[in-house]
């Protein structure tokens, strides 16, 4: 009973004041712009500040699985220092470009929202995954799904306040947010940090399993079992970020250039809905690989559907392609969440308990390399393919470069759903009871 009174405070409260802070690092086009110009660099040169973030998301969720396996307070403590540090260190080096503009700015904004934020990102991503599947036992996937979506859902409460200070705060508007965030999310962190907690008396229920490498935890399983999982996490996102990335463009292609602002937060909230609801869709499953084939299956119908009808170059004026492509998006975006939710309770099916952290932080290197080749990849079709043209609106827009992107998308959906089908294999009763 303690444990039901318990687990919101200890587990799902602290995850979510963890999550709803680093979740922010989406919020990144809301202001990409802003420090461009301010510290007078090229928006593309900017741009790969966000790149190293998610970069270093993933490496250091690799790199320090050991450390939140081992003392999830260490590891709450450095995500919370490291990301208000690095987002106060961003606003510092605006600042510094402000008056200087100089090169240092700009590198000072890689270290300081790249690496520094982004070992903040991945510590804090991981470190009440395991606990909350202490804690809610029996519905796992409701558990991560909802810390995984208050991460999905961050962008969608954070843009609209970020961009009432950006127009509130006058001249250097955009380094006093940073400073300004960085004490707001220090609090939430830290709070979540000291509320963060296992359930009394837990033991590890594999101690064998504890002391073995993670190479040996991997090969309780078939080899490819794990290879499976990790590409398909990463074709996941990948194709997720190549959509994504274009979304304002392919909406004003299809004529609802008005209606950007509106379509990007009901994206915002099928991310997030698609984090909790697959996840939790997949505790009564069986087999949890299941909820990845359909999200697979979904996108590959979906997709297809819009190539078939040239949906983003016939949308407009049309309102069942207007339909159709907006199907697409809000699909791609809570399969996209729904992939991220489901990876560590998929891990803990068929590898335990014991290692799920320093595990699950391996996996997340697939989420760095989907951030460094998907919208790059996607960029370059848009670029090398079809014209661009004015629209109605004067948005110079490329209908046919936008298509040509969902070729690559639906072979690596297609690519994925064979993964889960034959490398993923299922598990039998006794498995899935480690």
């Amino acid at each position: 009973m303690k444990k039901s009174q318990n687990k919101w405070i200890c587990a799902a409260i602290p995850a979510l004041l963890l999550h709803c802070s680093i979740g922010t690092v989406y919020c990144w086009s809301i202001f990409s712009q802003e420090i461009a110009d301010y510290i007078g660099f090229s928006k593309g040169a900017t741009e790969w500040a966000f790149s190293f973030a998610i970069f270093f998301l993933g490496m250091s969720a690799a790199f320090l699985g050991n450390v939140v396996e081992k003392d999830i307070h260490k590891s709450s403590l450095i995500a919370a220092i490291c990301f208000a540090a690095g987002m106060a260190g961003t606003g510092f080096f605006i600042y510094y470009g402000g008056h200087q503009q100089s090169p240092l700015a700009l590198i000072g904004i890689y270290i300081c929202y790249g690496f520094i934020m982004g070992v903040g990102l991945g510590t804090g991503y991981l470190s009440p995954v395991k606990t909350l599947m202490l804690w809610f036992e029996d519905r796992k996937g409701l558990a991560t799904g909802l810390a995984v979506a208050g991460f999905g859902a961050a962008k969608a409460i954070a843009s609209p306040i970020m961009q009432a200070m950006l127009d509130n705060l006058g001249e250097g508007g955009i380094y006093k947010m940073f400073l300004i965030l960085a004490v707001v999310y220090f609090i939430m962190m830290f709070t979540g940090h000291i509320l963060l907690k296992k359930p009394e008396g837990w033991h590890e229920p594999q101690k064998k399993e504890k002391g073995q490498s993670i190479m040996a935890v991997i090969k309780t399983r078939p080899i490819a079992n794990y290879i499976g999982i990790w590409l398909m996490f990463y074709i996941n996102i990948t194709c997720g970020l190549a959509l994504i990335s274009q979304e304002k463009m392919i909406v004003k292609c299809i004529g609802l250039a008005g209606a950007v602002g509106v379509i990007s937060t009901v994206s915002a909230i099928f991310n997030a809905g698609g984090r909790l609801g697959f996840s939790a869709w997949a505790d009564t499953m069986k087999d949890r690989n299941t909820i990845y084939k359909l999200i697979f299956v979904l996108s590959i119908i979906f997709t297809g559907l819009v190539m078939l009808t040239g949906g983003i170059k016939n949308g407009q004026g049309n309102m069942l392609l207007v339909v159709l492509v907006l199907g697409l998006i809000f699909v791609v975006n809570a399969g996209y969440g729904g992939g991220f939710s489901n990876v560590p309770t998929l891990l803990s099916d068929h590898y335990g308990m014991g290692s799920i952290s320093a595990l699950h932080g391996i996996t997340l290197s697939a989420w760095a390399f989907a951030g460094l080749t998907g919208n790059q990849v996607a960029n370059l079709i848009v670029n090398s393919t079809g014209e661009f043209m004015q629209d109605s609106h004067g948005n110079s827009i490329n209908p046919v470069g936008y298509q040509n992107v969902l070729y690559l998308t639906i072979v690596l959906y297609i690519v994925a759903l064979l993964i889960s089908l034959f490398m993923v294999r299922p598990l039998n009763k006794d498995a899935k009871k480690k």
